[in-house]
């Protein structure tokens, strides 16, 4: 139970409490209203140099911040990842991670202790009070809150000292560069490497489980065979992203059974080779159906009819399995007439 609670009557006699006096008898009350403390004015209230020199003090956070900016990009353009530096206590760290944590805080330090600052020293520290009140605001109170904010905005003189507002706004403009240069830390720019993959003229297929060249013979109508290009070895440094768009499905079917013309022309003997790759969302495709010819991709079942161009008969994958072109060289293995002449893996289309 607060004084305001008290019937105004039984109140003690004294001076109103909203200025910051009490009177003997409000102070032994337990719940008494103790008021607000004298206001005492800062030294930049008075003082026009005072407060200039706090200006320029915001001004010299904003514009630290800014250079610390430059410094990040400057550091992630121009640092290489493998140099290391040392640091007393920690030992040898990566020289580029320093830098760029070093910068980056220190560009948002200076813009917080700029902000500090500002408000402390520059903007009004008059204490108020106010009534509380429902959360649903009537129109006078509506009314009020906009003219206290215009004379925040008034009393904070962003309009008047314009070298704060400069140097401020160039600060928070360019702070956010520092996340959009990280984005190129996403990989590496793909440029024309969606489209292309392993496959060349000439190219043998090799037996993904044997390691082997696969000759016509070794494919049996009906079966499911997995192949990867000639030279790709699973200790190469780079081995997954390439058989991520470079592994085949091999599949023999009956001439007669291939109702897709180009199909049969880019096939040896019915034998005819499929990126295994979905075109949903990239999943690697391992189910075949011998008696209707469909591959089923486990993930969300695509249905994929190899004897008609691998078109998508059901599902949410949104066109055919890219097919490559093969033939025999002088030795009887199966061997790439040349890449696939469609980009493998999902969405492309959608990405352009």
């Amino acid at each position: 139970m607060s004084s305001q609670d008290i019937p105004e009557e039984n109140l003690p006699t004294g001076q109103d409490t909203a200025h910051g006096t009490v009177s003997v008898a409000d102070e032994k009350h337990p719940f008494a209203d103790p008021g607000l403390p004298p206001h005492e004015h800062r030294i930049q209230d008075i003082d026009e140099k005072a407060a200039r020199r706090s200006e320029r003090t915001v001004a010299l956070l904003f514009t630290l911040s800014m250079l610390a900016t430059v410094g990040f990009i400057a550091s992630y353009v121009s640092i290489p990842h493998d140099k290391s530096i040392y640091v007393f206590p920690i030992g040898h760290i990566s020289a580029l991670n320093f830098a760029l944590g070093l910068t980056l805080g220190a560009a948002l330090f200076c813009i917080g202790a700029g902000a500090v600052h500002w408000a402390r020293t520059l903007m009004s520290d008059a204490e108020m009070t106010d009534e509380r009140h429902a959360i649903a605001a009537p129109q006078d109170v509506r009314a009020k809150v906009l003219e206290d904010f215009r004379q925040g905005a008034k009393e904070s003189a962003l309009g008047r000292r314009k070298l704060i507002r400069n140097t401020m706004l160039g600060a928070l403009t360019l702070v956010p560069l520092s996340g959009v240069i990280l984005l190129r830390d996403l990989g590496p720019l793909p440029g024309t490497s969606l489209r292309h993959t392993l496959w060349a003229k000439g190219k043998r297929l090799v037996n993904m489980n044997t390691n082997e060249p696969l000759k016509a013979e070794d494919i049996s109508v009906g079966s499911l065979t997995f192949a990867k290009p000639d030279g790709l070895e699973e200790t190469d440094e780079d081995f997954q992203t390439q058989i991520a768009k470079s592994a085949l499905m091999i599949i023999r079917l009956q001439p007669d059974n291939i109702k897709d013309k180009q199909e049969l022309e880019w096939s040896h003997q019915g034998i005819v080779a499929y990126s295994k790759i979905c075109t949903h969302v990239g999943c690697p495709i391992s189910l075949y159906e011998q008696q209707t010819h469909h591959a089923l991709c486990p993930c969300h079942q695509s249905t994929f009819d190899l004897s008609d161009g691998a078109r998508v008969i059901f599902g949410p994958a949104g066109h055919a399995l890219p097919q490559l072109r093969i033939g025999v060289d002088s030795e009887g293995y199966l061997q790439a007439l040349g890449d696939f002449e469609e980009p493998v893996g999902p969405a492309f289309w959608e990405r352009g």
